[in-house]
């Protein structure tokens, strides 16, 4: 088809507002002020495409930037219906560069002739003017399709300025143009039609109801047509953006073309492309028309430190609340895996749930059936049953043959949900260790002071040396949010330490349960119960070797808890600094170190004056008020954040394992290349 980018333009200069003045201008009533008497003069009828234009929210969710992309949902899903159906092997998306979108197929093209029922429209015009109209009600026309009310292409042409079709039929190219979704133009001939069949629509949705400020977005629309291309591998999508629209940073490309041709499959691979899978084969395939009501593909990989994720589609129509369909394919994963349990007699697999399974899966699923239901007009929710039924009964079957066709993937994939279910069974015995009770609060560390909230947001623990250190930070704490867990001596070096060793520690065990985040591949950042964690020990070479320790328990058995920003060093002071000053009294100043006191001994306030210089042995010689200042309150005190850079963490692993190692000897020749720089020794 010839271009529309300059007569779109050219329609675009034109007096905005057409020939018809939009539904939306109709003035509203007030409340305030109305008349008394309540006729039949009162009630409205609206006509044609009028509801829309009122009320865009009850066709399009609302009238927000997910509203306004969900236009083009709504008119690439005819494209793809035409394509599901065998008609069309090619869509071509193009956003111009006045913010306009076209959309462009192969397909039959739009039906052009008088409609039987308005003999003075086109069947074109019906369509695009009259809600409930088009093709999707027969299923000898559409066998399945994305659109099933028949209000989808009329809504978009209702809250667009201007809307441009061709279509492409016999050889002829027919234009038509719509303003607020009212013709503007006849139905015309306007030339040959380079192409057999076909239909081209360019439109341009309408500021007025969606504000100035909101516009296409190409990084957005780019995901949305990609995603169509992977869920029917018959169609080629090609993709075109004006260089202008795309803005700084943004990595999406002005030309793109889109063809999977194994589907599912062939996305979901490049997708974990990288990642570490749990079996090396996707379980995948495509079963069609099953029972004679549809067809079902699926691509599903599980893979390792993986939060999982659950991508459907009905129809080729994106479903993100889920519904029917993903519950048959639960289903049928829970059930095949258990079944495969018994008969392997491994016991565990009865306790295994969906969640287990699909927790760490990517899972890829469309399904295609006749006259789907929807909740609500954007079909984020499919509420078919027959749709479990379909898919459960497909990916049962294909999932038996898979697991007992090769018994060391399918044995590696129980084994890894298993250990799902157990993590799952010890987070919910270690939830009753909670804030909720007085008989929880007795499940927790005899040591452990904790504090009264009950939400881990906001909330914090103190790891202390010792009962004295933890009095005075009992004395100090702000008792709603500050808990308190004094360690009494040093902890175990965990950096070679055996599995049986860490559980046989009495101060891990205490630390670990105080935290209820669980270690190693248990952990789980949810059940954290402080949202910062704090290493506050003193201020000299024991307290350094404590904190080394601390921390290296962190890095190997919690490293997520660091990486999620919850641990940090507290910084008290060495040393207190007093003196007199005449308008303000009896004044204290704090040191971290030795040059920290230099420097304020040589402070033009305090050079010159009779001070008293303290220097602290440990904070449980500090006072409570001292703490609480320096230490513990959030206003006046200095805390470091645990870190560490992506690209230094192999740089990190080897200084653990040669400082914190069992092998002595990097110790000593870390010593020997660095003691030249030690200054301040504390011995």
């Amino acid at each position: 088809m010839p271009s529309q980018g300059n007569l779109f333009s050219r329609l675009m200069g034109e007096k905005r507002t057409g020939k018809a003045e939009p539904a939306a201008k109709a003035k509203a009533k007030t409340v305030t002020g109305a008349k008394s008497d309540y006729t039949a003069a009162d009630i409205e009828v609206l006509e044609g495409l009028e509801p829309v234009r009122r009320r865009p929210g009850m066709y399009i969710g609302g009238t927000d930037s997910k509203a306004y992309h969900h236009l083009f949902a709504e008119v690439i899903d005819n494209s793809m219906d035409e394509a599901v159906a065998g008609f069309a092997s090619q869509i071509h998306v193009e956003l111009n560069a006045d913010g306009s979108l076209t959309v462009e197929d192969d397909g039959r093209g739009i039906p052009i002739d008088p409609h039987p029922k308005y003999k003075d429209k086109s069947a074109l015009e019906v369509i695009l003017t009259t809600l409930h109209s088009g093709g999707k009600f027969d299923s000898d026309v559409y066998a399945t399709s994305g659109g099933l009310h028949g209000v989808g292409v009329s809504v978009v042409n209702a809250l667009s300025e201007l809307l441009v079709i061709d279509v492409s039929r016999n050889k002829k190219l027919y234009r038509q143009v719509y303003r607020r979704g009212l013709a503007d133009s006849k139905l015309e001939i306007v030339g040959k039609s380079t192409v057999k069949n076909g239909t081209k629509m360019t439109f341009l949705p309408d500021e007025e109801i969606f504000g100035e400020r909101i516009k296409f977005d190409p990084k957005r629309l780019f995901r949305m047509a990609r995603s169509k291309a992977y869920l029917f591998g018959g169609v080629e999508i090609i993709w075109k953006c004006a260089p202008e629209l795309i803005k700084e940073g943004d990595t999406t490309p002005t030309e793109a073309v889109f063809h999977f041709p194994g589907g599912l499959r062939d996305f979901l691979t490049e997708r974990l492309e990288g990642k570490t899978q749990v079996t090396k084969t996707l379980f995948a395939g495509k079963l069609e028309k099953e029972g004679g009501h549809g067809s079902v593909e699926w691509a599903i990989g599980w893979v390792a430190s993986h939060d999982g994720l659950m991508n459907s589609y009905c129809n080729t129509v994106p479903t993100p609340d889920g519904g029917t369909h993903e519950n048959g394919l639960r289903a049928a994963l829970t059930k095949g895996l258990r079944s495969y349990g018994e008969i392997t007699k491994n016991k565990k697999a009865s306790q295994i749930t969906a969640d287990d399974v699909l927790g760490t899966s990517a899972t890829m699923l469309a399904v295609f059936i006749r006259e789907p239901e929807f909740q609500g007009q954007t079909k984020e929710k499919l509420s078919s049953v027959v749709a479990a039924k379909i898919v459960e009964s497909a990916l049962r079957d294909a999932f038996d043959h898979w697991l007992t066709a090769n018994p060391p993937e399918a044995n590696k994939l129980l084994e890894w949900v298993i250990d799902r279910s157990e993590e799952r069974l010890k987070r919910k015995r270690d939830k009753d260790v909670s804030r909720k009770t007085a008989t929880a609060r007795l499940r927790l560390p005899g040591k452990l002071t904790d504090c009264s909230q009950k939400l881990a947001k906001g909330t914090e623990l103190f790891i202390v040396e010792g009962d004295s250190a933890g009095g005075s930070a009992k004395q100090a704490r702000n008792r709603k949010n500050q808990a308190i867990l004094p360690l009494r001596g040093k902890i175990l070096n965990v950096a070679n330490a055996s599995a049986s060793k860490l559980s046989q520690n009495q101060l891990l065990s205490d630390l670990t349960l105080a935290l209820g985040s669980g270690t190693g591949k248990h952990y789980n950042d949810a059940d954290l119960r402080y949202e910062k964690i704090i290493i506050m020990t003193d201020a000299d070479v024991d307290g350094a070797h404590i904190a080394s320790l601390l921390i290296t328990f962190f890095y190997r058995q919690m490293p997520e808890l660091i990486d999620n920003d919850h641990l940090y060093l507290a910084l008290p002071p060495l040393y207190s600094i007093k003196y007199k000053d005449k308008k303000k009294g009896s004044v204290t100043l704090y040191a971290m170190d030795e040059a920290d006191r230099d420097e304020i001994l040589e402070s033009p306030e305090v050079k010159g004056k009779k001070v008293e210089i303290g220097r602290f042995k440990g904070l449980g010689e500090m006072m409570a008020k001292q703490l609480k200042d320096t230490t513990m309150d959030p206003t006046t005190r200095t805390l470091l954040r645990v870190e560490v850079e992506e690209e230094e963490r192999e740089a990190t692993n080897l200084s653990v394992q040669n400082l914190m190692g069992n092998k002595p000897e990097t110790r000593f020749i870390f010593i020997s290349e660095n003691a030249e720089f030690a200054e301040n020794l504390d011995i």
